[in-house]
Formats: C-alpha cells, structure tokens, sequence
C-alpha cells in the first residue's frame, strides 16, 4: 500500500483508566495508568517504569457501582489527588519521554472505545491537544481480526486463557495497563508467527 508521505515508526502505549462513571461528560476520571507495550526490558516487562496518577474530580456525577470497582471516593480524591490539568501535564510529558524521536505514540487499550474517550476529553480540555492524536487501537478488534473469534469471545478471561495468561483485574489502572500489553504483546505473537 502507498502513501504519500512515510510511515512514522509507532510506540504502543497501553493506557487504563478508572472513572466514576460511564461518560466523561458527567462523570469524573479517577485513575490512568500507563506503560509502554515493547518495554526495553523485554525479561522482565512489569519492572519498566510506568505512570500512574489519581486525579481530583471534576464533576459531581457518581455511578455506585463504578466507584465501588476501584475502591475510590470523591472525597477522598479531592484531598488526595492530583488537579487534572496537572495530572494530564505529567501524563503528557511522560508520553513524550517514553516515545522516542521520529515515533508516534499509539493508545492500545483493551475496550479502548471506553479509556479512549475520557483520555482523549481530559488532554484537550485541559492541555488542548492529545498527544496520542485522534486515534487508538483496541485489542479486542484486534483480537477478533487476528483470530476470527466472535464478540462474545474477546472478553479478556477468553483472551487470556488463549495465551496461558494468568490476569485478575486489580482496577488499579497502572496495573491494568500492564494487564493489557501483555494481552497485546500475545496477539501480536500469534501473528508474526503465520509469517
């Protein structure tokens, strides 16, 4: 396939978050947790520094049963918590650091529909830019192209179990993210083995 211009060489970055609800447009991000998805480590991937932040919220809005998942509170994030437009800085230049010159940044989630909307909000309402861009790359659509698995079966338990991966979900988002890149690094295996 051409194009008219080449192609930039991409750093995955696998990102988590948790939020109080299921829209950033009344509901406040909690957490984001990241880590690059090829650690230069590649022995022992969960020992490279990641980023983790907890942030103050900024909307009222609360879903029960979203705030019950990672064990936060409002409260306890107003008093605890770093302001978002802070906490977005610190991801920002932590992306920036860990994406090497001539590289682009790519968001990989698992759902990344989901983290990507509040991560995508969060940059430009308070930093007027995304560093990732105006795209992510989900692992279950990749997963079901690779595998030709159906919907039901991305679900990270089935994804999981494919690979011989090991993965209880801590909803602690740097935690999660690490979760998440190992599940990608395995699609991505399977893959490059066809060839």
């Amino acid at each position: 396939m051409s194009t008219d211009r080449p192609e930039k060489p991409v750093t995955y970055i696998s990102v988590d978050i948790e939020a109080a609800g299921p829209s950033p447009s009344g509901f406040a991000m909690l957490s984001v947790g990241a880590c690059v998805v090829d650690p230069r480590s590649v022995d022992a991937p969960d020992t490279e520094p990641g980023f983790y932040v907890e942030l103050q919220p900024d909307r009222e809005g609360v879903l029960d049963s979203a705030m019950s998942v990672g064990g936060f509170t409002l409260d306890g994030l107003r008093a605890s918590g770093t302001a978002p437009e802070a906490a977005m800085q610190q991801f920002a230049d932590w992306i920036d650091t860990v994406t090497p010159a001539g590289h682009r940044p790519v968001m990989v989630g698992f759902n990344a529909v989901f983290d990507w909307m509040f991560v995508a909000d969060y940059f430009h309402r308070y930093l007027g830019r995304n560093p990732f861009g105006h795209s992510a790359l989900d692992i279950k659509a990749f997963y079901l192209g690779v595998t030709g698995s159906s919907w039901a079966g991305t679900s990270m338990n089935f994804v999981a179990e494919r690979y011989g991966l090991s993965i209880t979900l801590t909803h602690n988002a740097l935690d999660d993210a690490r979760d998440q890149a190992a599940l990608f690094r395995a699609v991505r295996g399977e893959l490059a083995s066809r060839d």
